[in-house]
Formats: structure tokens, sequence, C-alpha cells
């Protein structure tokens, strides 16, 4: 999936706005990954009411407080947005996880060519080797929301297929309560158990 980003500078929306160039980044960022293109504009009808229901969508897949692990998906936010500040100002507004191409990047209509996008909003899924497995998910993610990246998991055969969905959500906080409390009446009643040996081995000795 890197190599679609190859020699192209993606930003990180987080406070620092770090950039992922290098072969090595881009390959963490993006391998292994399914990945969205968010094809939008911040002056868009459409694209402001689906806006929040894709953040609220990929929050559910990878922050921590829905997930035990994040899931292996990655979006790349491909802008039609009149200005900088017009972008800037809706990424500030979206996760810190998602990444996009600078405003004044070309790149981003040679992929608008490359997917045939003619309008917005549109979410193309990829695979990790760069198939394509939906061409616009945004009637599926508005319809189904988290439940349909099961379905992308499987085309994408990623390699860890290990993620926890919301409604999991309840059961894992339950077992993180009390396995550490299980853990410490295991320690006791083997210390006692080997207390009790000692002092039965005491006795023999003495009888």
């Amino acid at each position: 999936m890197a190599s679609l980003f190859a020699g192209k500078v993606l930003v990180v929306n987080n406070w620092d706005r770090d950039e992922v160039e290098t072969e090595r980044e881009l390959g963490q960022a993006l391998e292994n990954k399914v990945l969205l293109l968010y094809f939008g504009a911040a002056g868009c009808p459409r694209c402001r009411r689906f806006a929040p229901v894709l953040k609220d969508f990929f929050v559910r897949l990878t922050d921590e407080f829905y997930v035990e692990r994040a899931s292996q998906l990655g979006l790349v936010y491909v802008s039609r947005d009149a200005t900088a500040q017009q972008q800037d100002a809706f990424l500030r507004t979206m996760p810190r996880r998602w990444l996009s191409l600078p405003f004044e990047d070309g790149y981003k209509r040679e992929l608008e060519q490359r997917f045939a996008v003619s309008d917005v909003p549109r979410v193309v899924v990829l695979k990790p080797n760069g198939e394509v497995i939906a061409g616009n998910a945004v009637e599926e993610i508005s319809r189904l929301g988290p439940a349909c990246f099961r379905n992308w998991q499987e085309a994408a055969e990623l390699v860890d297929r290990n993620f926890l969905l919301a409604e999991d959500f309840d059961d894992w906080v339950r077992r993180s309560i009390t396995d550490p409390l299980r853990r410490l009446k295991y320690k006791v009643d083997k210390r006692t158990e080997a207390k009790d040996e000692e002092r039965r081995g005491e006795d023999e000795e003495s009888s």
C-alpha cells in the first residue's frame, strides 16, 4: 500500500502535523491495513452530513476507549477544499490518526482520476496490496457502521485478525477489572499452600 504514496508526503493529523514521507515511515503507517481514501470537501453539504458518521465509524474501530486493540485501518483524506484554511479547519475536527495529503499537492487530482471520483463524498476501500474492495463505501458505512469492517477484513486477508468491536467492550472491561483480582487471589492461594506444606514438613520431623 505504501507504493501508492511513494515519493509523496502524508501529514499526520496531530498537534505537530508530523510528516510521513520515507519508505519506512509509509510502510509503518499503511502496510497490512485496510486503507480508506476519503474524498471530500468542507463546503459540500453532503460531506458535512457524512463527515460525523465517518468520524464515529473510524473512532469506534481505532480508539482504545472502544476497542482492546486498534483495528488495522488507516485513512487518508484527499480534499477538494477550496482553500488550505478550509482543509485545516476540517481536519482539526477529525481524529488524530487520520492522514492527509498537503493542500497544494497535485497528486490529489491523480488519485481522483485513478479511482474515477466524480463527486463527493466518496470513500474508496483498498486492500494492503492496493486492490479495490469497495469503490464507494459511503452508503455501507452509513448503514452498517463499524460492522462492515468485518467484510473488508476478510476480503483484505490481513495477517492479524484480532479486533474488538464496541458491543464487545463491556465484556472486555469486566475481564480487565477482574483479571488482576484473580491473579492476586491465585498468588495468595499459592503462598498459603506453600506455608501449609512447610508446616506439615516441620510437624513430620518433630514427630
